[in-house]
């Protein structure tokens, strides 16, 4: 994602300090962040699921293509600099190279928890805890945006 670096050389850039909260889970924003350098813990409902520390990390971009509002809550986990574009669906819409680094960036992340989850199945079956494995690859094989889908981006899938 060092291309998404050089691509977004010309916005401008915030400093966050450690404990600094980027976005909140729920939340509703126009942003898109791309990480510098420093580190980002990443949490749902209150729990950590990842940190992100790899330069030319998006942040805000689910939110920005979903046109929902942001699915978790990024902290700042020791100083951090990130490029910030205000509008990010103007910037998406202005510049094609990004978008597509964005939806590389996406499709990979795609591609490693569809594996991870196939992987699960392979090693462990059917074991109670985790049934619900064969249901979400299936609808992660289906998913095809939100044409596909009968709701808004904005409404909350049952399936899951």
């Amino acid at each position: 994602m060092h291309e998404l670096l050089q691509r977004t050389a010309g916005l401008p850039e915030i400093t966050l300090t450690a404990g600094d909260t980027l976005v909140r889970e729920g939340e509703s924003g126009d942003g898109l962040w791309i990480l510098v350098s420093g580190r980002l813990q990443i949490s749902k409902a209150g729990t950590a699921i990842s940190s992100v520390s790899h330069p030319g990390a998006a942040i805000g971009e689910i939110s920005l293509l979903l046109n929902s509002p942001f699915s978790a809550t990024v902290v700042a986990s020791e100083p951090s600099v990130l490029r910030y574009a205000a509008d990010g669906r103007a910037l998406l819409a202005s510049n094609p190279a990004i978008t597509h680094l964005i939806a590389v960036g996406l499709a990979e992340r795609l591609a490693f928890v569809t594996t991870y989850l196939a992987d699960l199945k392979n090693q462990y079956g059917d074991s109670p805890g985790l049934a619900m494995v064969s249901e979400v690859l299936n609808h992660l094989a289906h998913r095809q945006g939100p044409a596909a889908r009968a709701g808004s981006a904005r409404e909350p899938n049952p399936d899951y």
